[in-house]
């Protein structure tokens, strides 16, 4: 079996800090190889695997601004579809742009839907909806105009987030700074509860930043560590009394929510997408409709079990799963190609 997989190029595979998916194709193309999968990687030139890399982008685009997105995004997929013969199925991570060049080679396509930015982009995956094959990440994020071969959940390299079986006394933010996130909900809820917050995260919106969350930071209860590495992130998640997940969007997935229950750190969520697939009310977390519930809830926090929270993580959302249940996806594709 001869897999080309298909990065992102706004970061590095893996990131050094933000890039979900860039993380996500990592964790699968890492998981392949350890199976001795035939697997190459396209990605940023300085993207890292035990794999077979292939690379014409030299670095990821959001940090060196020198690269215009749409040329290198152009080169970037029309190499991988030039040598498209050479593999038995090619799993794109790259969202809807790869779709058009699927025509062009007799190469099975499989699209892992991240999520949908915009209604906007539905027309290309409904032109190729026939032609190639979809995989959601969670049934929440299913368009009811797509056809789905499977829903595959995210998992997480489980070993490297510690445990912590004793928490300090903040509750955590960690994500995107934008009002899908719901920064300005966590930050009333701190407020409310008189605990401190900290709050982590690439700033996506910066008027957002500037009117909603900066007036609040006063360097006590509520603080802004910026963007974080894989070890600090560790660090926060596991020490955390909760996480808070104040969404005001349709979260597709939330790999931070599994993050932070690998280190036994239950969540407080705002029952939104996909949050009723990841988490099970009062096992490792609770659901909740807003602020004020939200409140009631971090009062019995105490009632869940942190060992609880890594099991369902251990269970559900382990790498180990994640890159057999696409094994699985892949052999039907192929069989199907055949």
């Amino acid at each position: 079996m001869r897999i080309a997989l298909l990065s992102p190029i706004a970061w590095r595979t893996p990131p050094r800090n933000y890039g979900p998916w860039e993380r996500v194709v990592s964790l699968i193309t890492e998981g392949l190889q350890k199976k001795g999968i035939d697997v190459t990687l396209f990605a940023t030139a300085d993207s890292l695997t035990e794999g077979k890399l292939h690379a014409v982008v030299p670095r990821p685009y959001e940090e060196d601004k020198l690269l215009d997105p749409k040329v290198w995004e152009c080169l970037h997929i029309s190499e991988m579809f030039e040598r498209a013969k050479g593999f038995d199925l090619i799993h794109n991570h790259f969202d809807f742009l790869p779709l058009t060049y699927s025509r062009l080679t007799r190469t099975p396509v499989l699209t892992t839907i991240h999520g949908f930015s915009s209604p906007k982009i539905l027309p290309v995956y409904k032109k190729y909806n026939d032609t190639t094959f979809y995989v959601s990440i969670s049934n929440a994020d299913r368009s009811p105009e797509l056809d789905y071969i499977a829903t595959v959940y995210h998992g997480i390299d489980i070993e490297n987030f510690a445990f912590q079986e004793t928490p300090e006394d903040y509750l955590l933010f960690l994500g995107r700074i934008h009002h899908d996130k719901g920064v300005s909900e966590a930050i009333q809820i701190a407020r409310k509860v008189g605990m401190k917050l900290i709050l982590a995260g690439i700033i996506q919106d910066e008027a957002y930043f500037k009117e909603r969350v900066e007036p609040f930071l006063d360097g006590s209860q509520i603080n802004y560590v910026g963007t974080v590495t894989p070890e600090l992130r560790n660090e926060l998640l596991g020490k955390a009394f909760a996480f808070i997940h104040s969404i005001n969007f349709n979260e597709p997935f939330g790999l931070s929510v599994v993050e932070a229950g690998a280190c036994g750190t239950p969540v407080v969520a705002f029952n939104k997408g996909s949050m009723p697939e990841i988490i099970v009310d009062g096992e490792n977390g609770f659901l909740v409709d807003d602020v004020s519930s939200a409140v009631e809830a971090i009062g019995q926090l105490k009632t869940i079990s942190r060992y609880k929270c890594r099991a369902i993580v251990a269970e559900k959302f382990s790498q180990e799963q994640m890159v057999e249940n696409y094994l699985a996806v892949y052999r039907q594709i192929i069989e199907k190609n055949n």
